[in-house]
C-alpha cells in the first residue's frame, strides 16, 4: 500500500514543480530572438503605440510574435516587416504593425508605416504584395476556437499616403458557420 501513496506523492510534487515553473516563466523559457527584441524595443519607444500594447510588452504579459514576416509591401524593392503582438493568452494577436524604410535610404531605421492596435485573435499573411488581416466575428454561443464568421481585410500600399490602405473587406464562413 505504501507504493501507490509514494507514487502519488511524487507525481503531485512533479505537478506542483511544473505549475510553479510555468507561472514564473509565463509558460515559456525561450529567449526572444534578436528581431523580436528589436521590434519590442521600437514599439515601446514609439509615441504612437497605445498604452495598452506598451503595458502588455513591458509587464511581460505579451510579446512580439516570433513569426515575423519579411516581404516587400511598399514596392521599393526592400523587405518590410509585418509584426504581430501576441497577448500571451486566449486573446492571441492583439496588434499588428508594418515596419518599412520606404522613401528613406536603405540604411535608415525601420519605422511604423501601418498599425492596427485593437485586434483580437488576429492573423496576417502577405499575398501578392498585399497584406491580408483576419479577425474572428463571434455570434452568441460561439466557442473561442470556432467563430461563426471571419472578417478578412486586404490592404495595399498607397504611395501617396505612405501607408497601407484597405482595399477590400469580406466576411467569410468560420469553422462552425
Amino acid at each position: 500500500m505504501r507504493r501507490p501513496r509514494t507514487l502519488l506523492a511524487v507525481l503531485a510534487g512533479l505537478v506542483v514543480a511544473v505549475v510553479a515553473t510555468l507561472a514564473v516563466t509565463g509558460g515559456s523559457s525561450a529567449a526572444p530572438t534578436k528581431s523580436q527584441a528589436l521590434f519590442e524595443k521600437t514599439l515601446r519607444a514609439d509615441a504612437r503605440t497605445t498604452s495598452d500594447v506598451k503595458r502588455l510588452l513591458s509587464e511581460g504579459g505579451g510579446f512580439v510574435a516570433p513569426d515575423i514576416t519579411f516581404e516587400d509591401l511598399t514596392g521599393d524593392g526592400r523587405s518590410d516587416a509585418i509584426v504581430l503582438v501576441d497577448s500571451g493568452g486566449v486573446g492571441g494577436a492583439v496588434a499588428l504593425y508594418v515596419f518599412s524604410t520606404d522613401g528613406e535610404s536603405a540604411q535608415s531605421d525601420l519605422r511604423v508605416v501601418y498599425r492596427s492596435q485593437r485586434l483580437y485573435r488576429a492573423s496576417a499573411e502577405v499575398t501578392d504584395a498585399t497584406l491580408v488581416l483576419r479577425t474572428p466575428r463571434f455570434a452568441e454561443g460561439d466557442d473561442v476556437c470556432c467563430p461563426a464568421k471571419i472578417v478578412q481585410r486586404t490592404y495595399a500600399w498607397s504611395a501617396g499616403a505612405k501607408t497601407l490602405r484597405q482595399r477590400r473587406s469580406q466576411e467569410l464562413r468560420g469553422p462552425t458557420g
